[in-house]
């Protein structure tokens, strides 16, 4: 079986630099957990994926258009094939005072973007500031591990993706037309997280569903229980002390 673009698929992967053999991510949070690069804010487990779309390396999306359903390839790349050449261009220094203007405290290994340039921190000197926009992975070649575990068919499958992507659990999701409706129930916190996330979703839904025009999100808000009651309570507290 082989993959086309625009297809909908799910990977597991991991990736070692063959420099030194370390485990540099993994969408498997055990394998995280031992190699001491777990991060909490990751989200772990299989990883949507559209042929064609960018959403990983060329390598890899080139492997998986020959993969078939649960099979694991191996790939060793060159840096050219992986993350690229490292560049000098890409190294600069900043004023320590560009930072503090933006309320931003530079040491080393801090992810930065300033002015349009992601980059990291790589050492702060005498109120100078050394930046690296190079990839972490730039100029190393990389060891991959990777498994196709699924493919998706349905529309809705599809949004659901991309709503687990931004880590959204929407309690329905309905498809009618060209329009696809997420409904979240009360038991979902709507912080300000769920906003930026909603938002995220939607522009994907929208970016990467040609079959999807609209997209409706509806939320669903609940009372606390014993908050009436206790709003009542604290209003008679404050006639009263009007009354005194």
């Amino acid at each position: 079986m082989a993959f086309k673009d625009g297809d909908f698929v799910k990977v597991e992967y991991s990736a070692w630099r063959m420099v030194d053999g370390s485990l540099v991510y993994t969408t498997d949070e055990k394998k995280a957990q031992d190699a001491d690069i777990f991060d909490k804010d990751t989200r772990y487990g299989p990883q949507l994926v559209v042929i064609g779309k960018g959403m990983l390396i060329k390598s890899l999306e080139d492997a998986i258009r020959g993969m078939g359903l649960n099979e694991t390839k191996t790939l060793e790349l060159e840096p050219r094939d992986a993350f690229g050449e490292r560049s000098q261009e890409l190294v600069r220094v900043i004023s320590i005072a560009d930072f503090r203007k933006r309320d931003i405290e530079p040491y080393p290994g801090l992810r930065i973007d300033i002015d349009g340039l992601s980059a990291t921190v790589k050492s702060v000197n005498s109120g100078r500031v050394l930046v690296d926009a190079n990839h972490p992975l730039a100029g190393e070649k990389v060891r991959y591990e990777i498994k196709v575990v699924s493919q998706l068919s349905s529309e809705e499958d599809k949004v659901r993706s991309f709503a687990e992507m931004y880590k959204l659990a929407p309690a329905k999701i309905e498809i009618e037309g060209k329009t696809a409706t997420l409904v979240f129930g009360t038991e979902i916190k709507k912080d300000a997280n769920f906003l930026v996330n909603k938002s995220q979703a939607v522009s994907s839904i929208l970016a990467y569903m040609e079959e999807i025009e609209k997209v409706v999100a509806k939320e669903e808000y609940e009372r606390e229980k014993g908050k009436i009651e206790e709003g009542k309570k604290e209003q008679k507290e404050e006639d009263k002390q009007q009354e005194e």
